[in-house]
């Protein structure tokens, strides 16, 4: 399973509230309608820069911490962003990603940055540079969460695999 496209970078620390502001928590409950705010409050026009499938969002460390708010990882895959890479993320936002089907990959991004052009192998572990010809490697993602990004998250997961069984992951 891979994903190419161009990188949007962010820095350390980019907590929920960064991701979609918590002024749209109740007011609009659409996550299409909502994508359109991500990153509005650190980087305005951020919607208007990403690519529908061919962007991917890097971060630094700790990306996702803050609030259990399910409304941050769900913006992200509405805005039809790619996968998330960070040197680490916060586990609330890690587990509220996976169940939804949002690939996240922990890697080194320091040799990533912005408009970068990549491609993202999650069977072999590697994310390649194609702008600085350098490869990053990362732990290549088992058949378990493969299947989930494939059957975007734990809902449709289970239902197309309603009779298995615990040992069987």
């Amino acid at each position: 399973m891979k994903f190419e496209g161009q990188v949007f970078k962010f820095g350390d620390n980019i907590n929920t509230d960064f991701i979609i502001s918590g002024r749209y928590k109740f007011s609009i409950t659409d996550m299409k309608k909502l994508s359109i705010h991500l990153f509005e409050d650190i980087r305005p026009d951020f919607y208007q820069e990403i690519i529908p499938d061919k962007s991917i969002i890097v971060g630094g460390e700790n990306f996702g911490l803050g609030s259990s708010r399910e409304q941050a990882p769900w913006v992200i895959k509405e805005a039809k962003v790619l996968c998330v890479i960070a040197k680490s993320f916060a586990r609330i936002f890690y587990r509220n990603s996976f169940n939804i089907g949002l690939a996240l990959i922990e890697a080194d991004t320091d040799l990533l940055e912005e408009k970068d052009h990549i491609v993202v192998n999650l069977d072999k572990g590697t994310i390649t540079n194609l702008t600085r010809k350098k490869d990053i490697k990362f732990p290549p993602f088992e058949k378990f969460r493969k299947d989930f990004i494939k059957n975007k998250g734990v809902i449709r997961y289970l239902k197309k695999y309603k009779n298995f069984k615990i040992e069987d992951i």
